[in-house]
């Protein structure tokens, strides 16, 4: 069967899918690139400790170049970029303390870069207790952007901490960001509770609560005021209404035992992690855009506040995984605890980058070890790491356990995973039931349409719908190779090998890698006669990395040539 882009149910987003943000700066917007330099180094000893810095940068040892810059400084090498490289390296190493110290000015970096000094100078302000300075920064000076959402959203804990009820209780702007609208209301609720103004901040919970499924980001936060006010029996209803969206989430899960048994409320949150949180959601959204450098500096600046915060582990190893860097991802995952709301989530992608590496054993065995409580999220990243594996039979009964969890909620994604899963165990009309479940809920899905039209293609059942299905696969998706292949195989099983070579070649174009493809192709070759192509294609697939099956049909059709071709007509 061929290759297939498979939607995992688990990476469904809430809010940050929800909620539309201002377009993110590139990391070259922002004044965090590369350096280049044009000194001389001949006999310059603080260049080399600079070019050492450099170079353990770009290696995404941060701690190291923040070392060599320093030294740099010492052995007087020329400063004007040099103080940009110690702030950058000290800030993204997590090193807030000096990176605050040695901010550029203006003058000695970019605007950009500047701002982002401006605004660590701030946070280590608050971290130190003197709100002062962090208020004379962030609101009598600009930090502008491309800072401003970290700017708006911070800006209120800084009054809050200075003693400036009126700046902390008004709700943060930024016009067009939904961001800053969603989670100004959550700040602004939590700091009218801070000064007492209790039905005002209630207002503001209501609000959250008519987000749909997305409300339940914030049910811990409405339940926990709740029961600060004594009601917990309202508690519990949060709860459970936030549990319907994300059944088995362990955190609502504690929160609601918590809430029933009336065990102490959680404490009002403190002004740093007030600020921590505020702080954390301008890196979800870099992160999000993939500004992998602003989400690692804004995360640095969120863990000086609160670094028990865990959420910050699992996006610092998110940002390191799409830097590149999956020795210090998976480094940052290891660090969430057991029994976090994240720690499902960072074993997931711990259990990945162990896959991604060739450690299919250790990645397999954590993902177990995760799911053995029964989280759904564990049982997903065990599904998809057990069909990864080829180990379907075992990914089959594990959906079929999140399956039952979810009941009459279960979506279309989970019935097309089980039938992917099923049809490559063999159990054909198993799958086919779940691909025709998971059609009826989304029927105009280009990639269910793909694999079910393709299946029965393949098969030779239901060409005429088949075809349909595919077409529209194909024009919802134009520039998809697999679909087009689908298409090309779809001809060629109908006997019309001229068109099946139009679309093949097209195909291959688009996915010259893919092994399936190019044999595709070289059966439509042989049969309208071009065998030399022909057997170059199977050669092809030979050097493709073929599972055992494929690489046995290619050295077949390359010794004995393509026998056996019967076309199937479709039924019109």
């Amino acid at each position: 069967m061929k290759r297939l882009a498979l939607v995992s149910a688990a990476s469904c987003a809430l809010l940050l899918t929800a909620c539309a943000t201002t377009p993110a700066p590139s990391a070259e917007d922002a004044g965090l690139r590369p350096v280049q330099s044009n000194h001389d180094t001949e006999g310059q000893s603080g260049y080399g400790q600079f070019l050492a810095g450099q170079k353990a940068q770009a290696d995404g040892q941060n701690d190291e170049a923040s070392s060599y810059f320093a030294r740099a400084e010492a052995l007087g090498a020329e400063t004007g970029t040099l103080k940009h490289r110690i702030f950058q390296a000290a800030l993204f190493s997590g090193d807030v303390t000096r990176a605050a110290a040695s901010a550029p000015g203006e003058g000695e970096a970019s605007v950009m870069v500047v701002r982002l000094g401006l605004l660590t100078r701030a946070v280590e302000a608050l971290a130190v207790n003197d709100a002062a300075t962090a208020k004379a920064i962030m609101i009598d000076q600009t930090v502008g952007f491309p800072h401003r959402q970290a700017s708006v959203l911070l800006t209120p804990w800084v009054a809050a901490a200075a003693g400036d009820e009126e700046g902390a209780v008004a709700r943060p702007v930024l016009r067009g960001d939904r961001l800053v609208e969603v989670f100004g209301l959550l700040g602004q609720a939590q700091l009218l509770e801070r000064f007492n103004r209790l039905d005002e901040a209630e207002a503001n919970y209501r609000i959250l609560m008519g987000f749909g499924d997305a409300s339940a980001i914030f049910a811990p936060d409405y339940g926990a005021f709740l029961e600060r006010r004594k009601r917990a029996a309202e508690a519990v209803v949060v709860y459970d209404t936030a549990l319907k969206a994300r059944p088995g989430d362990p955190a609502l899960t504690a929160a609601r035992e918590r809430a029933a048994k009336k065990r102490k409320a959680p404490a009002m949150p403190t002004i740093r992690e007030g600020s921590s949180r505020a702080l954390l959601i301008p890196a979800s959204a870099m992160l999000a855009d993939k500004q992998y450098q602003l989400a690692l500096a804004y995360l640095r600046l969120s863990a000086r506040l609160d670094p028990k915060r865990e959420e910050l582990w699992l996006e610092l190893g998110d940002v390191y995984t799409g830097l590149e860097d999956a020795e210090n991802a998976r480094s940052a995952y290891a660090q969430v605890k057991a029994g976090s709301r994240e720690y499902t989530a960072a074993r997931s992608r711990l259990a990945w980058s162990l896959q991604a590496a060739g450690d299919s054993d250790k990645a397999l065995k954590m993902a177990a070890e995760a799911a053995a409580g029964g989280q759904r999220d564990a049982l997903l990243t065990y599904a998809d790491l057990l069909r990864a594996n080829q180990r379907y039979a075992e990914s089959v009964t594990t959906i079929s356990r999140v399956i039952e969890i979810d009941g009459d909620k279960a979506d279309w994604r989970l019935f097309y995973m089980r039938g992917v899963s099923r049809e490559r165990a063999g159990d054909w009309p198993g799958a086919e039931a779940d691909l025709q479940k998971a059609l009826a809920q989304q029927p105009d899905e280009p990639e269910l349409l793909n694999f079910l039209g393709y299946a029965w293609i393949d098969r030779g059942q239901n060409l005429g719908q088949a075809l349909d299905m595919v077409q529209r696969a194909v024009s919802a998706n134009p520039r998809s190779g697999a679909m087009i292949d689908s298409l090309g195989w779809a001809y060629f099983r109908m006997g019309d090998y001229r068109n099946a070579v139009d679309f093949l070649e097209r195909a291959v174009t688009l996915e010259p890698a893919d092994p399936d493809i190019n044999d595709h192709l070289g059966d439509a070759y042989w049969q309208v006669g071009r065998q030399i192509e022909a057997r170059f294609q199977w050669t092809r697939v030979l050097q493709l990395k073929p599972d055992a099956a494929m690489k046995a049909k290619a050295e077949a059709k390359l010794a004995n040539g393509l026998t056996g071709v019967t076309p199937v007509v479709a039924e019109r």
